[in-house]
């Protein structure tokens, strides 16, 4: 590995630069390509490239970006819902995409996987208001392009950081609301220094109380951006990291709560003192993360340009929380034997659950452009290491702990992840084009050490080698827009697949194979679009309706299952000062031959049960959103309305076990003037949930058999009613 990692710094700072041309065209590379798009050209579908995809800009994401996270600003892009644990978008927050959940799409920050290596997952909470950093978001739907990092399984969002900006400027922007939100952001930046040299900075700062209980959080970010541009060349540093405390509201809100109309009960933190309900003060979530990449670009002629990033990612913090009535034997620890010769196998204490982890690597790309061909070579190598341990701070029983701070678990997760790819785009005809992209990609991951539920000693030593396939043709006359694809994917279990896998199961790899067929039309006025797709599942991990104790959704291999369905996209042109922007997906998302286990308490082991053909959980069959944008002079105004069908909560399509189709409607309205002695103010305000909908978009749920009856524990995630955030901005 030292020797990889030294080539690639050695290419780094190879690059040549030709000082004797003028820096007025140094930003740019041949075809008008920005040197700092060629970064992420390399993962980025582009016009002609046979994938369903959605770009949104940054003036779109900075349109709603008043505190909330990436999940809740591309929420109203085709097939995707968003969920939030406090209820309004801040903390703990993410989105599935054609039903797809969060550890099957792919993240990349320009081009560096962003993605746990572990838990294939992006914890949101450690990027607040990352979005007002990013130049662009691209969501591919499906298989999408080759990418690095974890597997597309089911889209891919690619962000671009933001471009350095030539000029010297600066901006504060301070957004207030409800539930004592307050967002604080400054931004400032140098502008071309001596024709070479660009430096950006941004520090965000945001807390809320939360629409659940106790669901507040505690968060800041900073970006630094250091660049220097050659007539040829790229060099740039990028520093990004946050801080958050964040009390938990993993448990949701139960189904017997809901029915009592108390819609914000956290039962995470709850325990008694004889027959009064107390909280504990500290059941929070903690978290630091830095992200360090170090970037070179570098046009190579008229047709080639390179990129290397060169990255490292640290991380650390933890979990605590107090543990009502918790087994000794779950701790590791004996039974305590009183002074009266009575034992207890119980106890209440409090524990702090640990993650230490180290992410890096360098991502390698060459890209060809000319009339006819578009050619992308690249490569990634990226390693992970990761200390998961656990400690008891405090035991009610007296002398429960032989030490202080006693720790009962410690493993090691190491993952080794590496991949090629070379794609190419060939212009057969002036209106159509091939496609064809290959990936091979490997993975070696280990756990060694003790688990707090695998037992005392857990053992995986896993490797898998893919080969991921992609080809497609696409026809382009006017504005007119057709494609056809079929892809390949294949993706390994994440690390709870095999520490919380039932005894005997032994999770496997699944893969995806993806059919997609789609036209557009962009005229002066309107657009539309379609896209059909066919995406077929061979032992995929489907939910199983249980979560791990972080609410974490745990899943198991099913043999046969699919996703199918039609998104429809469309757009007018109303008036100079008014447009309108929707889009309709409708599917169907089945597992074949489905076999129900459920826990009988009675005999102490499970109940089968035959179900045939049964929807996947968390795919509604119906996902809608529609947006009216208003301007006028510097008038703006906004209204956003989304649905979602039901979406069932295990895969049994039972009704008494889902989530109620739900209807909301935003609101934002806002004014920018620009006086004489600034750049820009604006101010605007916006209603999220307009009508006071009352809704939930996730859920979890636990069935098991007592006293020959059905029962369930299950938390249903509830969002805010009506709410407000008001947002003041100033720009130099």
């Amino acid at each position: 590995m030292k020797s990889v990692f030294f080539v690639l710094a050695a290419t780094a700072v190879a690059f040549h630069v030709q000082a004797d041309e003028s820096p007025v065209d140094s930003f740019k590379i041949a075809r008008d390509v920005s040197l700092d798009e060629v970064v992420v050209t390399a993962i980025k579908a582009v016009k002609g490239t046979p994938v369903a995809y959605t770009d949104i800009s940054k003036e779109e994401l900075a349109r709603r970006n008043d505190g909330q996270g990436i999940p809740s600003l591309i929420s109203s892009s085709p097939s995707v819902i968003m969920t939030s644990d406090a209820g309004t978008g801040i903390g703990y927050s993410g989105f599935r995409i054609r039903g797809t959940d969060a550890n099957r799409i792919n993240i990349t920050v320009n081009g560096v996987p962003v993605n746990d290596s572990e838990s294939h997952g992006v914890f949101w909470v450690n990027m607040p208001d990352f979005a007002s950093s990013v130049e662009t978001v691209q969501v591919q739907r499906g298989a999408g392009t080759s990418t690095n990092g974890a597997a597309a399984f089911g889209a891919t969002v690619a962000m671009q950081t933001e471009r350095s900006a030539m000029k010297p400027n600066a901006e504060y922007s301070v957004s207030a609301g409800s539930f004592g939100t307050m967002k604080h952001t400054v931004k400032g930046g140098t502008g071309l220094l001596n024709d070479h040299f660009v430096a950006d900075a941004r520090y965000s700062n945001i807390r809320s109380d939360g629409f659940i209980d106790r669901a507040w959080a505690k968060m800041s970010s900073y970006y630094l951006s250091a660049a220097w541009y050659g007539e040829r060349t790229l060099l740039k540093f990028q520093a990004f990291g946050s801080d958050e405390v964040t009390y938990q509201a993993w448990n949701g809100v139960s189904s017997q709560q809901l029915e009592k109309g108390n819609r914000t009960y956290n039962s995470c933190g709850e325990y008694r003192e004889g027959d009064v309900v107390r909280f504990y003060d500290n059941q929070t979530d903690n978290y630091r993360q830095q992200h360090y990449h170090l970037t070179g670009s570098q046009r190579l002629g008229d047709y080639w340009n390179t990129n290397l990033t060169l990255h490292y990612t640290r991380g650390a913090g933890y979990y605590e929380d107090y543990k009502a009535g918790a087994k000794y034997a779950d701790y590791k620890l004996p039974p305590y034997t009183a002074p009266d010769g009575s034992q207890a196998s119980r106890t209440d204490l409090v524990r702090r659950k640990w993650l230490d982890n180290d992410f890096y690597g360098g991502v390698y790309s060459i890209n060809y452009r000319s009339e006819m061909l578009q050619l992308t070579a690249g490569s990634a190598v990226n390693n992970y290491a990761g200390d998961h341990f656990g400690r008891v701070l405090w035991a009610k029983t007296a002398n429960a702990l032989p030490s202080p701070d006693y720790e009962y678990y410690r493993n090691t997760g190491k993952k080794l992840d590496y991949s090629l790819y070379a794609k190419a785009n060939y212009q057969f005809l002036p209106s159509l084009n091939g496609y064809l992209d290959m990936q091979y990609r490997g993975i070696a991951y280990s756990i060694q050490g003790s688990d707090d539920k695998a037992g005392d000693h857990v053992n995986v030593d896993k490797n898998w080698n893919f080969f991921n396939p992609k080809a497609g043709l696409n026809y382009t006359h006017g504005g007119h827009d057709a494609f056809i694809s079929f892809s390949v994917a294949n993706r390994e279990p994440n690390r709870d697949n095999f520490t919380e896998a039932a005894p005997g199961e032994h999770p496997t790899h699944e893969t995806l194979y993806d059919y997609e067929a789609g036209y557009r039309f962009h005229g002066s006025l309107f657009h539309i679009g379609a896209t059909l797709y066919y995406m077929d599942y061979t032992n995929q991990l489907i939910l199983s309706g249980k979560i791990s104790e972080i609410g974490e959704a745990l899943t198991t291999n099913i043999k046969d299952s699919y996703r199918a369905g039609v998104e429809l996209a469309a757009g007018l042109r109303i008036a100079p000062w008014l447009g309108w922007n929707g889009n309709l997906t409708l599917s169907r998302n089945k597992i074949k031959g489905f076999t129900e286990y459920v826990d009988n308490w009675d005999s102490g082991g499970q109940e089968a049960g035959h179900l045939g053909t049964t929807d996947i959980a968390f795919s509604p069959g119906v996902i809608a959103n529609s947006c009216f944008d208003f301007t006028w002079k510097g008038f703006s105004a906004s209204f956003l309305s989304q649905h979602a069908g039901r979406q069932y909560i295990d895969n049994t399509s039972d009704k008494d076990r889902s989530i109620d189709a739900w209807f909301v409607n935003n609101l934002r309205v806002g004014y920018t003037f620009k006086p004489a002695f600034v750049k820009e103010v604006s101010v605007d305000v916006t209603v999220n949930n307009l009508f006071n909908a009352s809704y939930e978009t996730n859920a979890w749920v636990y069935s098991y058999i007592e006293n020959g009856v059905r029962k369930k524990d299950d938390g249903y995630f509830t969002q805010a009613g009506a709410h407000a955030m008001a947002r003041f901005t100033i720009r130099f």
